[in-house]
């Protein structure tokens, strides 16, 4: 460029010219800036030109050239009309940051790009969801890796003809995402809905929910069976029944769902412990029975029993692709010798009945040497004898074998690895799973079948009301009543969708419905919304079938109404003539007891942390989020891998934001151990009210009672009474005088009324009553020691001095005059602080054991049981351990064990921390541990730190003068500091 065509002010000058010649006029020329404009002007028009000179991403093809001369458009011309432009001396956008942001696509979970081919039409299974009587809702549960992911994967095998399947790497098809692939653990629960077929072969429709065996997660079993009709308990063969069973079992028959059982890894005993066939029927009986013994621990489940000559016991090698009951092993027979009658032949394949081979018959007692069970003849000895000519035999051998039983494979078979061969061929031997789909059909109700069940322990309302009616009966055609358990996020993570089974009614795309959240009420409607159902789909874990509406008795995933959903929710008919009331929220068989502080590392990116942590609210289950009044933001979970899982998600799927995190610490519970000292009061702030009330221990299991819903403070109070008249031996009196459970409706806390009607008037007494209820339960929700909920407490009102006048007797008075005199009643009834534990079962070889009790040592921690496994190697080391102590015990047992020993903890119960949380004359050394007398202490003062409180309890603003005056005499707070 030619700096000297240009003047100071950036304006092209042109070439000088000779006199004689004449300038070509220009397509675009230059205005004359002395005639069309004054100086001052002149200047702004070539700081203009200045600007428009520094414009680097001018398009060219907007950029005229003539000549030399280069003519920049105005931003007008570029951007359009009515365009703000802007002139910054300074760039505001950071230079790490690109102009033009980047596409972004997230890579947390597996999706199928298409629709995948099955082996029925997508319209068949659409078209099956209108008979209700052919559905199966069912939840694959079971501990941890016992083969619950990989049975349905051999579901899906049979039905997905398109998906390449790797018998070397297990598939794990409802797992999708990022994490669980990794890590090789189920997190959430995920459906897949098949259409399978009986030996008939007749077709049902099966909804499966695969849920997580590790005890962190029990929380997305609980979600998944309370829209189920039944549970498939899947065992390990070898492993048999272990901790987290043991607890699925149980909650199955508290929730009364049908129940059937799946063992699994039958092969393990074959190819691991290398078992001879009579000891694996030892093995396998063994297992069913330690099944049988935890039913029959339950109250409801005396009744009950699996077994595989009842028909609901299956056995299965789900890595293998092969599952057979009873039945269908004996079908097997019938089909290549004809005239057999399975039935009848299925009945004496289990237990102790003898083949006596000579006479060809069966007896109780073995009668020839060579008898056998019958299990071991028929079933065991053959599979034994394929696994055994696959294994070992050369491929003429094996080709004979084969072709004897009618199995004839490719030549290029033949050169496959041991393991996909042996998959071929026991595909072709045992065929589909009919055996299992019989099994389901037989022991499993459909919806229509077992909807009174249903509606009777999942809704809250009347049963005489036409809702419930049409429930009870599964009917399309009534009001429409949806049950939201779980919130799945869509592909981008921006927003959710809304899983949950359909009660009664059909749902339609684009309907107007109502969003009934878990705190709407007749009384109060707050918690109500009214939403459009933008999707329907029939969710299959990796891809979705949108269908245009769907009837009672299915599951179903819904778009766009997700914005008012918390938990669980009921979605209704927008107009309705009768009361719509909720369906019951999720009652967890654990408590999230660990909790994690954080906050962002960018303080401006706090509104992306606050939106985090409400999708992360929605997305598990039993997931607290909460502020303390210090400002933190506090996660709480079940375990160190769920809040590791948690944490995941926040940083890189909902937030994506850097985070920090705080140590893990846990939840505390305050409590009392023994009858207040002295009659505790307080006066309201207008000193026209007073009232009286001492505190004392709860009865032992009444807390558990309340908190696992067997009373409800909402039941007639008769019924109340009848409950703690029969279980705890109460008089009449005190068990109609209940008030209310706190800090919840199922709180572990009680108030009483204990006041005589000789001396407090009553009616008085019952026109405050609902504010000090209140005031208990804001009370019973932040404890006095150091804000924690308090826990196994029974308050009794004693005496109260009412105010006649109305205006003199409001919750302004009356509610923070009630949560005071609890606080003061507390803290004459020796305080304790409670830390909850964990329930830990450790497997570990016997050379093992010894370490495991050193770990334990360490942490407080103490071994209840040590049991050898029958039919394996290993030890069960049973034990307790405080919640507190418990971070990194996992990785401090494998280090020790040389990663031999294998452990699950989850939330057992509370206990009392040890020492006095309020004795001033302990002294706390830094960076010390202290001794077990010095915990409670130890604790409370460190919470209260990081809660932002005065390190010691202030007991004298919880107590009016008169009542410090009484107390100084009785000496009843000892060394307490008032």
């Amino acid at each position: 460029m030619d700096e000297s065509l240009y003047d100071e002010f950036g304006n092209y000058l042109g070439p000088e010219l000779p006199e004689s010649e004449e300038e070509e006029e220009s397509p675009h020329p230059m205005p004359e800036v002395e005639e069309s404009f004054g100086v001052e002007e002149q200047e702004d028009i070539n700081e203009q030109g200045m600007a428009l000179m520094e414009i680097d991403d001018v398009p060219q093809s907007q950029v005229v050239l003539h000549e030399d001369k280069k003519y920049y458009p105005s931003a007008e011309e570029v951007y359009g009309p009515e365009v703000e432009t802007l002139v910054q001396e300074e760039d505001t956008q950071p230079l790490t940051e690109p102009i033009i942001q980047p596409i972004k696509i997230k890579k947390f979970q597996v999706q199928e790009k298409n629709l995948p081919d099955t082996r029925y039409k997508k319209e068949f299974l659409v078209d099956m969801m209108n008979f209700p009587d052919f559905i199966r809702n069912i939840s694959i549960v079971g501990h941890l890796h016992h083969g619950k992911t990989s049975f349905v994967d051999m579901l899906v095998n049979e039905t997905h003809s398109s998906v390449a399947w790797d018998v070397d790497k297990q598939e794990r098809y409802t797992d999708t995402h990022t994490l669980e692939r990794d890590r090789g653990v189920s997190i959430k629960s995920m459906p897949m809905t098949l259409v399978l077929q009986d030996s008939t072969p007749k077709s049902y429709l099966f909804n499966i929910s695969d849920t997580p065996g590790h005890v962190d997660f029990v929380d997305e079993v609980t979600a998944a069976l309370r829209i189920s009709d039944g549970a498939v308990i899947i065992v390990d063969a070898i492993e048999g029944v272990m901790a987290n069973t043991v607890r699925i079992i149980k909650h199955v028959i508290q929730q009364n769902l049908a129940f059937v059982l799946v063992v699994n890894k039958v092969d393990r005993l074959i190819l691991e412990l290398k078992l001879p066939p009579n000891d694996a029927y030892f093995k396998l009986k063994h297992t069913i029975e330690e099944v049988n013994s935890i039913i029959s621990q339950c109250e409801s489940g005396k009744d009950l029993r699996v077994s595989p000559d009842r028909g609901n016991v299956c056995f299965a090698s789900s890595q293998m692709g092969w599952c057979f009951t009873l039945k269908s092993f004996a079908k097997l027979y019938a089909d290549s010798y004809g005239n057999l009658n399975a039935e009848e032949f299925a009945k004496r394949l289990w237990g102790d009945i003898y083949f006596n081979p000579s006479k060809r018959n069966f007896s109780r007692k073995g009668l020839e040497s060579k008898s056998q069970r019958s299990f071991v003849h028929f079933i065991l000895d053959p599979l034994y004898k394929l696994y055994s000519q696959v294994i070992g035999e050369d491929e003429i051998t094996l080709k004979r074998t084969l072709a004897s039983l009618g199995i004839y494979l490719k030549a290029s078979h033949f050169q496959l690895d041991v393991k996909p061969l042996l998959r071929i061929v026991l595909d072709q031997f045992f065929g589909t799973a009919t055996g299992f789909v019989e099994m389901i059909a037989q022991h499993i109700p459909s919806p229509a079948n077992n909807a009174i069940n249903k509606v009777e322990q999942s809704y809250t309302g009347p049963m005489y009301t036409s809702t419930a009616e049409a429930m009870r009966k599964c009917d399309s055609d009534g009001p429409l009543m949806i049950y939201i358990t779980k919130l799945y996020n869509s592909s981008d993570a921006s927003t959710f969708d809304a899983f949950g089974r359909i009660m009664s009614g059909t749902i339609k795309k684009g309907q107007t419905v109502r969003v009934l959240g878990e705190g709407y009420s007749i009384e109060d409607e707050e918690d109500m919304t009214i939403q459009d159902v933008s999707n329907i789909w029939l969710f299959e874990s990796r891809y979705r079938i949108e269908i245009d509406e769907a009837p009672a008795g299915n599951w179903v995933l819904l778009g766009g109404v997700d914005n008012s959903i918390v938990k669980t929710a009921t979605i209704t008919d927008r107009f309705s003539e009768e009361d719509k009331y909720i369906f019951q929220p999720l009652s967890f068989v654990t408590t999230a007891v660990l909790k994690v502080a954080v906050e962002p590392v960018n303080p401006s990116e706090l509104p992306k942390m606050l939106d985090g942590l409400r999708k992360i609210n929605k997305s598990y289950c039993i997931l607290i989020t909460k502020v303390e009044e210090s400002g933190e933001h506090i996660i709480l979970g079940t375990g160190e891998l769920y809040l590791d899982c948690v944490l995941h998600d926040l940083r890189r799927m909902y937030a994506e934001i850097e985070l920090k995190v705080s140590d893990p610490v846990v939840r505390f519970c305050e409590t009392v151990v023994e009858t207040s000292a002295l009659k505790c009061f307080a006066e309201t702030p207008n000193k026209k009210n007073k009232l009286t009330m001492i505190a004392e221990p709860l009865e032992k299991g009444i807390a558990e009672d309340i908190e696992a819903g067997r009373v409800n403070i909402k039941w007639p109070v008769k019924d109340i009474a009848k409950f703690f008249e029969e279980k705890y031996s109460w008089d009449v009196l005190a068990s109609r005088s209940i008030w209310a459970f706190g800090p919840d409706d199922n709180g572990p806390n009680m108030l009483v009324d204990d006041t005589l009607p000789t001396e407090v008037d009553k009616n008085l007494l019952k026109s405050v009553r609902d504010s000090m209820r209140q005031g208990f339960q804001w009370g019973t929700r932040e404890g006095p020691l150091c804000d924690e909920p308090i826990r196994n407490v029974k308050f009794r009102i004693l005496d109260t001095v009412i105010a006649q006048e109305p205006i003199y007797r409001g919750g302004g008075q009356i509610i923070p005059t009630a949560r005071r005199v609890c606080y003061s009643a507390f803290l004459t009834a020796t305080p304790r602080l409670m830390e909850p534990v964990y329930y830990v079962e450790i497997q570990a070889p016997a050379d093992c054991v010894s370490a495991v009790y050193t770990v334990l040592a360490r942490r407080r921690g103490h071994v209840t049981q040590d049991i050898p496994k029958a039919g394996s190697p290993l030890y069960t080391v049973k034990a307790y351990i405080p919640v507190i102590e418990a971070n990194g015990f996992e990785t401090d047992m494998r280090t020790h064990t040389q990663g031999q020993a294998f452990c699950q903890q989850m939330f057992d119960h509370w206990q009392i921390v040890p020492g006095d949380p309020l004795d001033k004359s302990i002294v706390l050394r830094p960076l010390e541990p202290s001794p077990a007398q010095h915990l409670a202490r130890d604790f409370m003062v460190k919470t209260r730190r990081r809660k932002g409180l005065s390190e010691d309890v202030s007991v004298s603003k919880f107590f009016d003068d008169p009542l410090l005056l009484a107390i100084a005499q009785s000496d009843v707070l000892g060394g307490y500091a008032l």
